[in-house]
């Protein structure tokens, strides 16, 4: 086992390190055997103008049509790029990285076990931003910005600025329906909201952090109510992971996320262990990533996730999919597959004799299976597949490649503030969602999909254990069996236990499952008597 040591790159607390880890990462790439990376416990500054630039697409982010002109689609900086590397420990020892401007934090792309331990990182000055009501009248309300929001004022128009953006306060305000909203009387609760500066008639600086917003009416208003501003476009992310084998997450915190806080995709047997996704400690917000906390696609092997804490998401707690490919062609035994969301492209997980299954998209039903023999990306949304048959291919449907379904383990897990759903599981894999705390959620604590008409995130549950878990409080039914079959012709999900969960501060029904068969649920403590309904289901359980 060989040390490494960053301060023999001249890597120091209190500096701009920016240039000399891109350096120290690069030489790390082209070490053989065991190495352990040591840093110093410190704080480390970033300037994302000085980071490495690297063209990555990453599942669930941003779409080709939603980067402005002056930008290169898909162009990442990032100041922690591991490339290549295997066998590598990094150990931070408690040390901090603050990031000044928009970055992807960390990249690990085709590496193989690599365990990054004990590291925070934090932002300077991101680009979300909190009105707190302070006051009202029947015509105006009065706001204050959060103490990290640099803004200024030009032509009486609000704008917030940093390093990497600048930009109008009431941008697409009519239409930007996923504000975030935490209400004085709920402060654990979050939800999508109108954005405050819809429908204003003037705005006036007041000085010191302090505006005023006149309407003609204020009734929406009350004093100590949050609103967040970010860029819902999931420009970046925190930590991407990409066709990588055996990573270990340890003590990692990120308290703030231009996206996705933790994506994987194309990657086998990922460990997550004490995470911390949430706002610095001494930090004004009471959000921390713009987009889901934990993002899983097209991946395999083993993911475990235990033992962390995630506060303020701006989407999901964690999305664990696969994808539905559409046939758009096919000739003899190559058929041509397409990805069909925009926010999810440009890269090939369909891996040579991977198993995939026929999809009915209007059932969710297989109609068949084959095996691939040979797979390339020939453009940014398409596939050409080789099979061994494609007797049942029709044009039109979709496949699934069951060979990419993790199983998953959520384990002694905390969350809180999720605007969205807390987790959103579509997968074929082991799943185990066990001992895990729901304090607040606006949607459901846990909805198992399955969908391929809109977002395209493949596909059924076949094994699905939800355990010794509580569920404080869900703004919607809190686990929802729900796939997004629109003909039924036969159960999509099945084999599910619901056992000794306890559902607190919700009257109505705490499970719906729809088109499911085998489904087990015992010893399970409601607040209400009337918690269960089916739609099409088979041997369905209640003890």
């Amino acid at each position: 086992m060989q040390n490494i040591f960053a301060k023999d790159f001249e890597i120091f607390p209190e500096n701009d390190v920016t240039e000399n880890l891109g350096k120290m990462l690069s030489e790390i790439k082209n070490t053989d055997g065991e190495k352990t990376l040591l840093f110093e416990k410190g704080i480390y500054y970033v300037d994302s103008e000085k980071c490495i630039e690297k063209e990555l697409f990453i599942t669930n982010t941003v779409g080709d049509n939603e980067f402005s002109e002056d930008e290169i689609p898909h162009l990442n900086r990032t100041p922690f790029l591991f490339d290549g590397v295997t066998d590598l420990t990094v150990d931070g020892n408690g040390a901090v990285f603050v990031i000044n401007g928009k970055v992807t934090n960390a990249v690990i792309e085709q590496c193989e076990n690599i365990t990054v331990k004990n590291i925070e990182i934090r932002h300077k000055h991101p680009d979300m931003h909190e009105f707190c009501v302070t006051g009202k009248s029947a015509f105006y309300v009065d706001f204050r910005l959060d103490r990290d929001t640099l803004y200024e004022f030009n032509n009486n128009d609000l704008y917030f600025y940093g390093n990497g953006y600048r930009v109008k306060a009431d941008k697409n305000a009519r239409f930007a329906n996923w504000i975030g909203k935490i209400e004085e009387k709920t402060p654990e609760k979050i939800k999508r909201t109108l954005h405050p500066l819809a429908r204003k008639l003037k705005i006036k600086d007041l000085g010191d952090g302090k505006i005023r917003v006149y309407y003609f009416n204020t009734s929406r208003f009350n004093v100590g109510d949050r609103f967040y501003f970010y860029d819902v476009r999931r420009q970046y992310a925190g930590i991407f992971i990409d066709r990588s084998k055996n990573i270990v997450l340890s003590n990692i915190k990120q308290g703030f996320n231009y996206s996705l806080a933790l994506v994987a995709q194309d990657s086998e047997n990922i460990v997550a262990d004490g995470l911390r996704f949430a706002p610095d400690g001494d930090s004004p917000l009471k959000m921390s990533s713009c987009a889901d906390f934990v993002q899983l696609c097209m991946c395999r092997g083993k993911i475990e996730i235990k033992n962390s804490f995630f506060d303020g998401a701006g989407d999901d707690c964690l999305n664990v999919h696969g994808i539905h490919f559409k046939i758009v062609e096919k000739n003899m035994n190559d058929i041509t597959v397409r990805f069909m969301h925009p926010q999810t492209h440009g890269f090939n997980p369909l891996r040579t004799e991977d198993e995939i299954t026929f999809i009915d998209r209007e059932t969710l039903l297989e109609t068949g299976r084959a095996k691939i023999k040979k797979s390339a990306l020939i453009n940014e949304t398409d596939i050409l597949l080789s099979l061994d048959s494609a007797e049942n291919a029709v044009v039109g449907n979709a496949i699934e490649d069951i060979s990419a379904c993790p199983d998953v383990d959520f384990v002694n897990n905390t969350m809180t503030r999720i605007i969205t759903r807390g987790l959103l599981i579509t997968t074929r894999g082991k799943v185990n969602i066990e001992n895990n705390r729901f304090i607040s959620t606006t949607m459901s604590g846990i909805l198992l999909s399955d969908d391929a008409q809109n977002w395209y995130e493949s596909g059924m549950c076949t094994d699905v254990t939800v355990k010794n878990n509580i569920f404080e409080y869900c703004g919607e039914t809190p686990i929802l069996i729900k796939p997004e079959n629109v003909k039924h012709a036969g159960s999509v999900h099945k084999n599910i236990k619901i056992v000794g969960n306890k559902f607190k501060n919700y009257n109505g029904t705490c499970i719906y499952i729809k088109s499911s068969e085998n489904v087990q649920i015992e010893n399970n403590e409601f607040s209400d008597n009337n918690v269960l309904k089916t739609q099409n289901c088979s041997n369905v359980i209640q003890k």
